[in-house]
């Protein structure tokens, strides 16, 4: 399933973009290699082989396809300042930083980077400064374009969830208008219960009384009769009336009032949903607002979970906890089966804004919102109490999502700017560090220098010699004696580059041995 979800794209143009990212990464292999140079044709084939496979991987597996990048360049050189991968590092990471938005795996892949690469180092004669080249590297080729990508996601997040609050915006107005309304039917209808019902019913009541009175005559009963009857027909015509007055489009109630969460689920699950109730306490007498909310929050977070994740399964958990008086719902769904995440809140109604008071009028918190698996969730916690709390003051919660938004990409701005300089910081302290030891290691004294002998072979001398010679002769130093193959410098000091001690060998013998300075022809043995 994973291997086909690689190979497929969603659209032709995902297909051409994919194409044209692996002949650009391809030309730049080609251009950068010369087989002619030292690079073997077979080589060059494995790495467009090789970037074809991390280019087919790259939007299931961006950190896949990254690896392969960093393995090509490690081969190709192993400081990774090879020319032939670095647009694919580049790439990559960037690509990685877009398309994936956990930063953990990428942060331990970093790591796992850096250890693979000190062990890499230590093959070539204990030689860390190849680490460090290969850190920089990695900075400059690999964490700021993964972080440049993580920042232009964000920023896109922050366009779309503008675009998507400005809708939610809209639809709010229209929310409000709407409950304007339905709040004057509602005080309407009320009214009219309230009023003419109770006339009517009394003046019924009246009629009917005169209509079986003996001492009126048979007229005045036939009319009081009919005036009965004409309140009967009143009453029926306002039961109408007030009907009228529901919201559009609503129906009667077709579900029991008395309906429990287990045969909510079981309806659910006769309908086709899969659905896992799980019940946990003992059972508690629950007041009928706080059982009515528990249906509520549970029929709500199912129509949600049917319609944003058709097909996948909802979890349904009821606690009971008879110490703290309380009963919690949490209602879970994951992604639906297209991998999509569930819109949540921000493509729905306001179906959850109505869940929300009615939980609280409950004396209960409700909370909603993504889960880590891009599904959704919905939980109450409703004391048996049932005392309605207070509404918080709070912001609209299309501000707070669009400043939570804005926060984001602030702090993925500060994240592509303070880590490569804390990591230039690390790296530059770790130089330092390592240079200073070096220069400790690396210093041969006037005794050591005389202790030595012409003609001893280099393998009798490693044991009374210093374990960090100078990678190279210093700045200035005249050139070796002819004849020799091999030359190895020490500091005389270990803060003064120079003069230096040079010891030459042929054929692993040492045949010269002499102090020199950075003064031309200036040797003193």
């Amino acid at each position: 399933m994973r291997v086909t979800a690689a190979l497929r794209r969603a659209t032709r143009r995902d297909l051409l973009l994919d194409l044209a990212l692996w002949a650009g990464l391809g030309f730049f292999a080609t251009m950068k290699s010369d087989p002619n140079d030292g690079d073997s044709w077979p080589g060059l084939a494995a790495g467009l082989v090789a970037l074809a496979v991390a280019v087919l991987v790259c939007r299931v597996a961006p950190l896949v396809s990254l690896t392969v990048a960093v393995v090509c360049s490690a081969f190709d050189s192993p400081e990774l300042f090879t020319q032939a991968y670095t647009v694919a590092m580049c790439g990559f990471a960037f690509l990685a930083g877009r398309r994936d938005a956990r930063a953990r795996p990428a942060v331990l892949l970093f790591a796992g980077y850096a250890v693979a690469g000190l062990a890499l180092s230590l093959t070539y004669d204990d030689k860390l400064w190849i680490w460090f080249a290969q850190l920089t590297s990695l900075l400059l080729q690999v964490v700021v374009p993964w972080l440049i990508g993580r920042y232009v996601r964000r920023y896109a997040q922050l366009v779309a969830n503008g675009w998507e609050l400005a809708d939610r915006m809209e639809r709010e107005q229209r929310a409000v208008a709407d409950r304007e309304r339905l709040r004057e039917r509602s005080r309407i209808a009320g009214d009219m219960h309230d009023s003419l019902g109770h006339d009517l019913s009394l003046i019924a009541v009246r009629a009917a009384a005169l209509e079986v009175n003996r001492s009126l005559p048979p007229a005045e009963q036939r009319a009081a009769g009919e005036l009965r009857l004409a309140a009967a027909d009143a009453t029926a015509r306002l039961r109408d009336i007030v009907g009228v007055l529901r919201e559009d489009g609503e129906g009667a109630p077709t579900t029991p009032a008395d309906e429990t969460p287990a045969e909510l689920a079981e309806r659910a699950r006769a309908s086709g949903i899969t659905v896992e109730l799980a019940e946990e306490g003992p059972e508690l007498e629950v007041p009928d607002m706080v059982a009515r909310a528990v249906h509520r929050v549970a029929q709500e977070a199912l129509t949600n979970a049917t319609k944003h994740a058709p097909g996948a399964p909802v979890r349904m958990r009821i606690v009971r906890d008879p110490r703290a008086r309380a009963l919690s719902v949490t209602v879970t769904h994951p992604a639906p089966p297209g991998g999509a995440p569930s819109p949540g809140l921000a493509s729905g109604g306001t179906g959850l804004v109505g869940l929300d008071e009615r939980v609280r009028l409950a004396g209960g918190t409700l909370t909603h919102g993504p889960t880590p698996d891009s599904g959704f969730t919905v939980a109450a916690r409703l004391p048996l109490a049932g005392t309605p709390v207070p509404r918080p003051p709070q912001a609209p919660v299309a501000a707070r999502e669009l400043n939570r938004a804005r926060l984001k990409v602030r702090r993925g701005l500060v994240q592509a700017i303070v880590a490569p300089a804390a990591v230039v910081c690390v790296i530059g302290t770790l130089m330092l560090a390592y240079q200073e030891y070096g220069a400790s290691r690396s210093v041969l004294t006037r005794d050591q220098f005389d202790g030595v002998h012409l003609g001893e072979r280099r393998a009798a001398l490693a044991e009374r010699l210093p374990d960090h010679p100078l990678d190279g002769p210093p700045a200035g130093i005249g050139p070796e004696p002819a004849g020799t193959d091999a030359c190895t410098y020490f500091r005389t000091d270990r803060f003064e580059m120079t003069p230096v001690y040079r010891l030459c060998f042929t054929n692993a013998v040492l045949t010269s041995k002499a102090l020199v300075d950075d003064v031309p022809n200036e040797e003193r043995r």
